[in-house]
């Protein structure tokens, strides 16, 4: 009986270490990054998602432009970029 007891004790010890690491390295849902790029002109921010970076792809091939992602290009750039952004919105 002395050893039944030990045996218990032993696996509710066993669990009671495992349970919490086994928690924490549940893998977790992933919530989706948003990015926000304030165009200092026209004083509003743009959320920078799939459909701005297929506009932005857009307009460097309208202006000649290869590619460069849009956080290094130079200021006139971004704000050519947003310029040409407010007369060419989605059209849903």
């Amino acid at each position: 009986m002395n050893n039944l007891n030990r045996y218990i004790r032993s696996l509710l010890f066993a669990a009671a270490l495992v349970v919490p690491v086994a928690l924490v390295a549940a893998p977790k849902p992933q919530v989706g990054v948003q990015v926000r790029v304030y165009d200092r002109d026209h004083r509003d921010y743009h959320n920078w998602d799939d459909r701005e970076d297929h506009a932005y792809r857009g307009y460097l091939v309208e202006q000649h432009r290869s590619y460069r992602e849009y956080g290094h290009q130079n200021v006139r750039v971004q704000r050519g970029y947003w310029n040409w952004r407010h007369s060419h919105p989605d059209h849903d």
